[in-house]
């Protein structure tokens, strides 16, 4: 993509998740309009591999571990002098997070932990470096499924981006006057490898989501990382506690067009 703003030109961007997917297609964006891209994931290869190509750093990281993700935001701080923005993105949608009937302890805690306290950990990491500046920019994935019921359920996934929803609402209004801004991107259903694991394998699952979206389509992680670096941007400097929807409509849609 050419992109012509230098929006974000030497601020600093940790980006969790960011090897694939959503995360992946920001790292590129973020690093075309300037940023130092410094990307926390669990796959060593990957994640290197989009830190060489967005000349930026790779910092292993278990999203899960306090010690892991406050090293992440350390290294970033050590390695460029700041922490500017946070995209605290990564996320797991696992097969048996289904129903409420048919989803187990294990795997109702599992989620959370990836999906909600990984968020809580890395905003506690974050929100200091941004004190001290007197400025910043945080954004959570959460997901259109914060504001929506399905009946197709993953019950797990849904509560743990209600969370993300809720505490960006509070982490924003908390700090608004220190400066930093903390807003939960809620992206619809993405063509993502997440996705086609999910639905590729059962057309008709994905056709009863798709049916549902006024667009017609599911959205492409390039246009979610331009959400993203949007409201990294100063160009959303009047924007926090916010539920950012990029979803195609979805949540406004009572009907879709046939």
């Amino acid at each position: 993509m050419d992109v012509k703003a230098q929006r974000l030109e030497g601020r600093v961007a940790v980006v969790t998740g960011g090897a694939s997917g959503i995360g992946l297609a920001t790292v590129r964006r973020l690093a075309a309009e300037g940023a130092h891209v410094v990307i926390g994931d669990l796959d060593p290869a990957a994640g290197k591999a989009a830190a060489d190509e967005a000349g930026g750093l790779f910092v292993a990281t278990d999203v899960t571990d306090q010690a892991a993700v406050e090293n992440l935001f350390q290294q970033a701080f050590d390695t460029y002098g700041s922490v500017d923005i946070a995209f605290n993105n990564a996320g797991i949608s696992p097969p048996d997070d289904n129903s409420i009937l048919d989803t187990g302890l294990e795997a109702w805690r599992k989620v959370q932990e990836v999906n909600l306290t990984s968020v809580y950990l890395c905003c506690k990491a974050a929100i200091p470096y941004m004190q001290r500046q007197g400025k910043g920019s945080i954004i959570n994935t959460a997901s259109f499924v914060a504001v929506m019921g399905a009946a197709t359920s993953q019950i797990s996934y849904s509560a743990s981006k209600g969370g993300v929803l809720a505490m960006s609402r509070e982490l924003g209004v908390e700090f608004a006057r220190q400066g930093i801004r903390v807003n939960a991107l809620c992206p619809g259903p993405v063509n993502t490898p997440l996705l086609t694991e999910l639905f590729a394998k059962d057309p008709e699952r994905a056709q009863r989501r798709l049916v549902h979206v006024p667009m017609g389509r599911f959205g492409e992680p390039e246009e979610i990382a331009a959400a993203v670096a949007f409201l990294a941007s100063d160009d959303s400097s009047f924007i926090t506690a916010n539920t950012f929807l990029v979803d195609g409509g979805i949540s406004g849609a009572y009907v879709t067009p046939l």
